[in-house]
């Protein structure tokens, strides 16, 4: 019969990663781990205090399955079993991996998709003054850079980045950091920067004035938006939306909101909290028909699992076998 264990673990960031809500030194991700005979499947996530999660009530949560999944309980039920969020996403991805061990069969051809490849990520700029942001960008060289800002001087900050890396592209992610009274004037100076794309500008529930103006640069809903439940009320505010695997709550309802997002017209971003190579791999499957890639988490950290997932500059390569799926 499956057998689950939860473990908690803890990966230190390279520095200090800031964002408008906050600063962290470390990583703590929470990884379910479902074994039946010689095969094992895992999975990780990340609880995020902003959705009302704790590491501890996710632990919990997972812990008090144990006994469902030695009963039978499978993908298929946890989806009803729990609710979108960190704790469903890291027992969902344990059970694709456990299918894809059992079978022999990666995920992707479970799913029926072409082998993946190999996708260019965004490399995020923890926010920071303008010159030690324009330093960072300076030293990333990286092809695509993602700029946390929602704060005073963002202005500045995009001024300073721009001239700092004039060919790099770059998307910005406010962090609900901005107001309404001041969201137009930052998206006129993301315009003039050339930025490709903007994170929630606004306070999710508080972002209605974005169907009334006009949007120089696309924006992505990310807070706003975790499954297809709050899908379809977003079409007047956002252009895209920005799909986390901790947010819907695993692999399945990741799969299913990208389809029903591309129905509605959005452009799809596929995202990622801070977390290691294992949280990475099941979203790289999903990042393969993803018109912005964000999944450079562990390039953030001090150190990663291993085996991870391979970065070869801005290239994130697909999981190994041995890491998932």
């Amino acid at each position: 019969m499956p057998l689950l264990s939860v473990r908690v673990e803890r990966f230190p960031i390279s520095g200090t990663f800031t964002i408008a809500r906050g600063s962290k030194t470390e990583a703590v991700v929470v990884v379910a781990e479902v074994s039946q005979g010689d095969a094992r499947g895992r999975g990780e996530c990340v609880p995020y205090a902003r959705y009302g999660e704790t590491v501890e009530d996710a632990v919990t949560t997972l812990e008090r399955l144990a006994d469902a999944v030695a009963g039978g309980l499978d993908r298929i039920a946890l989806q009803r079993a729990l609710p979108a969020g960190a704790a469903r996403n890291a027992l969902d991805c344990a059970f694709w991996d456990l299918e894809a061990k059992q079978t022999g069969c990666r995920v992707a051809e479970r799913l029926g998709l072409a082998a993946p490849r190999p996708l260019v990520t965004a490399f995020t700029l923890s926010l920071d003054s303008p010159e030690a942001m324009a330093n960072a960008a300076r030293a990333a060289n990286r092809p695509l850079l993602k700029l946390k800002l929602g704060a005073e001087g963002d202005a500045e900050r995009l001024a300073a980045i721009r001239a700092a890396a004039p060919e790099a592209r770059l998307i910005v992610d406010a962090n609900e950091g901005w107001t309404p009274e001041t969201v137009a004037e930052r998206m006129a100076d993301c315009a003039r920067a050339g930025v490709e794309l903007i994170e929630q500008p606004l306070p999710a529930g508080a972002d209605e004035s974005l169907a009334r103006l006009p949007r120089p640069v696309p924006v992505c809903a990310d807070e706003s938006v975790h499954d297809r439940a709050g899908l379809a009320a977003l079409r007047d505010r956002y252009d895209a939306v920005n799909i986390k695997l901790d947010k819907t709550g695993g692999l399945t309802e990741a799969l299913a909101l990208a389809d029903e997002a591309r129905a509605h017209g959005f452009r799809i971003m596929v995202g990622c909290m801070l977390a290691s190579s294992l949280a990475m791999a099941p979203a790289l499957l999903l990042a393969q028909q993803a018109e912005v890639v964000d999944l450079d988490g562990p390039l953030l950290l001090a150190r990663d699992r291993s085996p991870g997932i391979r970065y070869d500059g801005a290239l994130a390569y697909p999981p190994e076998p041995a890491l998932w799926g």
